[in-house]
Formats: structure tokens, sequence, C-alpha cells
């Protein structure tokens, strides 16, 4: 039997959760808070891609860290090619407004799969050592470690201007602005955008604790865990 077919709903899953935040990334949260208009710092892919961590942690409560880094590598490889194909096929049927240049793609593709993968395999690293304890702090812990690290990776090098040698900068994620679109502190576009991404991060992290105890329940511990 395949790799593929003996762990189809991970793979799947991992599939599933990537495609779907790289095409939500492109959609802008609309609303406002008070002053703060949210589409200003955040996209509906904010609230897809931190069930990637799920995954990884329900693969590796399942079938240990071997397993999981396995399937973090099928979402690495969904990561990249998402990231150059979804955005011309969007613009191309009319879904979104602007068309992302090719060498703005390669960046983006580089920085996706780059926190992507140093950010799963650093919850797969964290949770492996935690998962002997209570059955809470492995997923939360990894998942936060891991959402820190994959925020921090994408957003520099997709927007820093100390990146430019991997591709054009963002002209707009350069500008200056009221951080977070409100405080009375001028910060970069991508900034607010980072820690907008990571906040809602943080949240899901811990909403997603109720599937993960729900399915890890019914599961017994591998019998090696490392």
């Amino acid at each position: 039997m395949s790799f593929f077919s003996r762990y189809l709903p991970f793979v799947a899953a991992m599939a599933l959760v990537v495609v779907a935040s790289n095409v939500l990334v492109q959609f802008p949260l609309q609303g406002a808070i008070g002053g703060l208009s949210l589409a200003d710092i955040l996209t509906w892919g904010a609230f897809t891609y931190p069930f990637s961590f799920l995954v990884t942690d329900l693969a590796n409560r399942r079938y240990g860290p071997a397993v999981a880094r396995r399937i973090v590598f099928v979402g690495f490889t969904a990561a990249v090619i998402c990231s150059v194909v979804i955005p011309p096929l969007l613009f191309r049927y009319g879904l979104i407004e602007f068309e992302t240049a090719a060498d703005r793609l390669v960046r983006i593709a580089a920085a996706s799969g780059t926190a992507f993968l140093i950010a799963q395999l650093l919850d797969v690293t964290v949770f492996n050592r935690l998962r002997r304890q209570s059955w809470w702090r492995a997923p939360i812990v990894g998942t936060l470690v891991g959402s820190v690290f994959d925020t921090a990776v994408f957003f520099t090098i997709a927007f820093s201007a100390a990146f430019a040698f991997a591709g054009p900068n963002d002209g707009f994620a350069l500008e200056t602005a009221p951080l977070i679109g409100v405080l009375p502190v001028e910060a970069m576009r991508w900034v607010s955008w980072a820690l907008g991404d990571l906040g809602v991060k943080l949240i899901i992290a811990v909403v997603a604790l109720i599937p993960y105890r729900l399915l890890a329940a019914r599961w017994s511990q591998p019998a090696l865990a490392a």
C-alpha cells in the first residue's frame, strides 16, 4: 500500500487546507472594529491556514513524527505550487482585481514554502517532545511556536526590503501607516499584516483544541515516538 493511500485522510486534509488558504488569502476580510478596517490587516486565508497545524498534530498523535513529517512535505509541495498557480488563475477569471507579476509570484512562493516547512517541522518536533504530557500541551505549544515562526518567516521574506534579492519589493507593503491601522505608532504595512495574521493564528490554535481532543481521544499513542 502506497504512502498516499495509507494516510489518505491526512494527505487530503493537508492538501485541502493549503489549497483553500492560497485561494482565500487573495480576499481581504471586509468589516471594521471601531476605527480599524479589517481589510487592511486580514484576509480570509488567516482563518483556514492554522488548521494545517491541526492536521500535522493529529498525524503526529496517530502515527508518530516520521509520518507527520512526510505529510508536511506533501503540504510544502502543495504550498509552493499553489502560490505560483492560484493567483494568475483567480485574476484570469476575474475573481481578483490585480495581477501579481511573475517575479513577485516566485518570491511569494519561496516565502510560502520556506515558512511552511520551517513552521510545520518545528511543530512536529515540539509536539513530539511534549506528547507524553497533558493532552493539550503538545498541540497548543507546537502550534504556537510554529505559528510565530510561520508568520515571521513568510512576511519577512515576502515583503521586507532586505529580501529584495529574492524578487521585486511590493511598494504598498513598504509604505508606513499606523500600526494595526489604529495605534499612534508608524510601521510598514506588512508589519501590521503580520501582526493581524499572527493574532488570528493564536486564536485558531486554541479553538482547534476542540476537534483535536475529539479525534485524538480515539487513538492510542504510537509505539515509537521518535
